[in-house]
Order: C-alpha cells, then structure tokens, then sequence
C-alpha cells in the first residue's frame, strides 16, 4: 500500500518592506519576493517608484517611495504608507547601506566624517527602520525583522575599518533585537554576504580593483557571488518554514566562513 504524500498549505502572502531595495541585490531581493506572491515596498533614496513599476508591469504587487533610513520620519512614513497600502506590515529587511561608494584605505586615513555618515547609514539606518516597523511587525503575529550584514566582521579585511564595524554592530543589533520582540513572536535574524558583484559594485570597478583571485579567495565555491545567490536565504527567513529560527546571522558567502 503506498504512502500518501505529505502536502504543506500553501503559505500566506506577507507585506514585505525592502530598504535599499531599487537596484542591486536589493532590487534582486523585491523581484525575488514579489514573484512569490509577496507585497513588497521599496524604499530608497532614489529609483524606488521606477523599480516598483517595473515590477508592476510584470503583474507583481508593489509600490515605490523615496525614504532616507537616517531620518526618523521617513521611517515612520515609510511604515504608515505600507500599512495604508497592504493593511500591515509583515516583514522588514534592512538592506539599505554604504559600501561601494567607500574607498579602500587604512584606517588613520579615514576622517570623522566619513566613519560618522558609515555609522548614521549602516547602524542608524538600521535601527530607525527597526524601532519605526516594530509595532506593525508585533501586530502581524508572524512578524520577521531581516537585517543584512556581511561576512566582513568574522574575517576583518584591512582598509575598510568603518564598513566592519559598521557590520559587526548589525550583527550584535540583530541578537538584542530577537530577544526583545520574541515575546510577540517576531523572528530577527541577519544575512551576511560575500563579495557580491551588485550593480554599485560593476558600476563603481571595485571589483576589478579587488582582484579575480582575492574575490573568491577562501571560498569552497570558487566563482563570483551574484544577487541571486542571496534571494533563497531571505525567502526562506521571511518564510512561515522560519518561525523557530531567530537572532541567527547566516552566511552566504560559498563557503568562506563558517560560523
């Protein structure tokens, strides 16, 4: 006699807000979700509307608006205009940071300024949007708080010492935050990247600066790190398969570090 097969409902579609999310991996991250049914809101500093419509035209939901992470207003507009739009929030992913747009240089050369605007947009940005989406991620009663770091921290490359600590303080935020809203059950976890070769990163040549070898340096998989690469892991943390998982950083990276 055959054993009948084992079926899982089909899982809800969730709002999902994406910071940083109209180009690169945070764009790849919208297109990812989005085709999975997901709501998504993009919020960026320039191009979101542009990108939600091109999701749009593919039949997606979602809506675009212009938000600065720094700005605790545009936080909370950000979160108020998702709830007016889908009626919630479900989850938040943190995307929006500073990277490609760094030098690379040793860390007497970096001055105030800039270690401040890599802290405001890296570790504030983060927190405003976190403490902005957390009433409606408790309210949602399947709430996930997505944070994306990078692998940088367990590896601490030199001459980028403001975009390290930056990303190890996202690490450190993410455990806190879990343990704080685990009561409500929203989930908190973080993804932390490789080198990706992102649009910022193309257009900027980082890459080309980097180096062929020094890119996959490490890595079990030997061969460059694209968004796509990184949309399974955010889908399977947003996902209702994710609700026991929280305060985790996951790496994905090839097989660069293990944690």
């Amino acid at each position: 006699m055959s054993t009948p097969a084992l079926s899982t409902p089909a899982e809800a579609p969730k709002t999902v807000i994406v910071t940083g999310g109209a180009r690169g991996i945070g764009y790849a991250f919208c297109e990812h979700l989005a085709g999975l049914g997901h709501r998504i809101v993009i919020a960026d500093r320039e191009g979101a509307e542009a990108a939600a419509a091109r999701l749009v035209e593919q039949g997606l939901r979602a809506f675009g608006l212009r938000v600065d992470v720094v700005s605790e207003t545009d936080a909370a507009a950000m979160v108020h205009a998702a709830e007016q739009a889908f009626g919630g929030v479900d989850a938040l992913v943190n995307n929006a940071g500073l990277f490609t747009s760094l030098a690379l240089q040793p860390f007497e050369k970096i001055d105030n300024a800039e270690w401040m605007q890599v802290m405001e947009v890296n570790t504030l940005g983060v927190f405003n949007c976190a403490k902005a989406a957390s009433a409606a991620l408790r309210r949602s009663g399947r709430g996930r708080l997505v944070n994306i770091a990078s692998i940088v921290p367990m590896k601490g490359p030199p001459n980028m010492a403001h975009y390290v600590a930056s990303k190890g303080a996202v690490i450190a935020l993410t455990r806190s935050l879990a343990r704080e809203m685990s009561r409500d059950k929203v989930t908190v976890n973080a993804i932390a990247p490789g080198f990706t070769l992102s649009d910022g990163v193309m257009a900027t040549g980082l890459h080309e600066r980097i180096g062929d070898n020094a890119r996959t340096l490490g890595r079990c998989l030997q061969r460059d790190q694209v968004p796509a690469d990184l949309v399974g892991a955010l889908a399977f943390l947003i996902s209702d398969g994710a609700s026991f998982v929280t305060g985790q950083t996951l790496a994905v990276d090839g097989g660069g570090v293990f944690l």
